[in-house]
């Protein structure tokens, strides 16, 4: 089998894996930075292409001599103007009028029937009816995300998967292609966008970054998928469970199905995978960023949060003695879907220490998933993942929450997602994880608290 290496560009940093016969030789991170402008939410394209390398030169060049098969996951709903250093993120929000006048429309719904993408600022759909409605980059002939970024860097073409563009607001999941009314109304021609292929489609790499990098000589890109629909077939690969959980800084509860399911009510999504399988699911803009947050702005030390945390939980009380907390610090797509929300503490006193107020932090921001657990997948095992999930009090804790049985495991992750999705490996009986069960009388206080918590 073929050496393999794996890479995740998310919002936050650049992960790398080298896999071999399902065992991972090499990883390695490079933080990217995002930037802010009023309600922009952008990187730039110069600086994740210098990252990418510098991720690609910290492997041992031996090892990358032996890869022949390299693939890319990247974050969903990603957009830069042709010519523009700017790739908006999921977490732009310039166009939170915009969409929000459009969601009023019967338009709205038909949009999401015909693409399984919900109707939220978020979206490339909602960037692209906010630049045409204020007249902003109307001189753009071409638009792309992320991976169009990453694979024209190696390969020269202008493509993309599936799955990423299942996730952009203007591909007809039916048809498999982009949608020729919804690029009507937003007075885009199809050739402004990129080829779709399929998400294992194979391309020979560019001579010259064969060269640059010291790869194989016959090494292939496989382009690869969307970040949260490999994470979830990473679990259902591995487990063949179809429930997954995934808290990195934003957070999400995916199924695997085989046929496209829509609830234009609750606005789930659903996007593209493979031949065989879509994913569904709900979002939630607040994930591990609250806890990033509560770093800087809450903690005596910064540096030493993280590692204090189980110490935290230990001293401190269910329910935070009264107090609650409104995770919304980022708006809130699932159940809300409303960038406008606002969070806070409620039933604040003078008694209230630090430690409560990181504690309510906490359970505020998993109370909030619970709530997408039950519209996603109620009484299901769930395989997790994401950084929360490798400190074991947090992934405890967040068991007896959702009232759900964690299982955790570092295959559960969007680079091995890739492996399995080129590869389809046949997977041991027998392998390593961390499996976490509800405290039973925990979850009991936990399931009362959870009946008026968001009031």
């Amino acid at each position: 089998m073929a050496v393999f290496l794996g890479i995740d560009i998310g919002t936050t940093a650049i992960k790398l894996g080298v896999i071999y016969e399902q065992q991972l030789l090499f990883e390695t991170s490079v933080k990217l930075t995002t930037y802010e402008d009023k309600a922009a939410r952008y990187q730039r394209a110069s600086e994740i292409i210098a990252l990418l390398e510098k991720g690609i030169f910290l492997i041992p060049k031996d090892l990358r001599k032996k890869i022949s098969i390299m693939s890319f996951s990247t974050a969903m709903h990603s957009l830069r103007p042709a010519n523009s250093q700017r790739v908006f993120l999921w977490s732009d929000l310039q166009a939170g009028e915009t969409i929000a006048e459009f969601s009023k429309t019967k338009l709205a719904k038909d949009f999401y029937q015909l693409t399984g993408t919900p109707i939220h600022a978020m979206s490339p759909f909602a960037k692209l009816l906010y630049f045409k409605e204020t007249n902003k980059y109307q001189e753009v002939t071409q638009w792309s995300g992320l991976k169009e970024l990453v694979l024209e860097y190696f390969t020269g073409e202008f493509i993309i998967d599936r799955a990423c563009a299942s996730a952009t607001g203007y591909y007809d999941l039916e048809k498999k292609t982009w949608s020729t009314e919804i690029l009507s109304y937003l007075a885009i021609k199809p050739n402004q966008l990129a080829e779709i292929v399929d998400t294992t489609k194979t391309l020979a790499m560019k001579t010259d970054k064969i060269k640059h990098f010291g790869f194989a000589p016959r090494i292939k890109v496989a382009v690869g998928a969307s970040d949260g629909t490999l994470a979830a077939y990473a679990s259902f690969y591995r487990t063949k469970r179809t429930a997954s959980l995934t808290i990195g800084t934003s957070a999400a509860v995916r199924q695997i199905v085989t046929t496209a399911q829509l609830e234009p009510n609750t606005q789930n999504f659903c996007y593209y995978l493979n031949e065989k399988y879509f994913v569904i699911g709900a979002p939630s803009n607040n994930g591990a960023s609250l806890l990033e947050w509560s770093a800087a702005q809450l903690a005596k030390d910064s540096s030493s949060f993280f590692t204090q945390l189980p110490e935290l939980l230990e001293k401190t009380t269910i329910g935070a003695k009264g107090l609650r907390f409104l995770p919304y610090l980022n708006g809130e797509r699932a159940p809300l879907w409303d960038e406008t929300v606002r969070g806070g503490f409620y039933n604040l006193t003078l008694q209230h220490t630090r430690e409560d107020l990181l504690r309510s932090v906490i359970e505020g921001m998993l109370l909030n998933i619970r709530r997408l657990v039950k519209l996603v997948a109620p009484k299901q095992v769930l395989s997790v993942s994401g950084g929360f999930f490798k400190t074991t009090e947090l992934a405890q804790l967040a068991s007896t929450i959702l009232g759900a049985k964690c299982i955790y495991a570092p295959e559960n992750e969007p680079i091995f997602g890739l492996y399995y999705l080129y590869f389809e490996p046949e997977i041991p009986a027998q392998r390593a994880e961390y499996q976490f069960v509800p405290n039973p009388k925990e979850q009991v206080i936990y399931e009362k608290l959870a009946k008026d918590y968001f009031r």
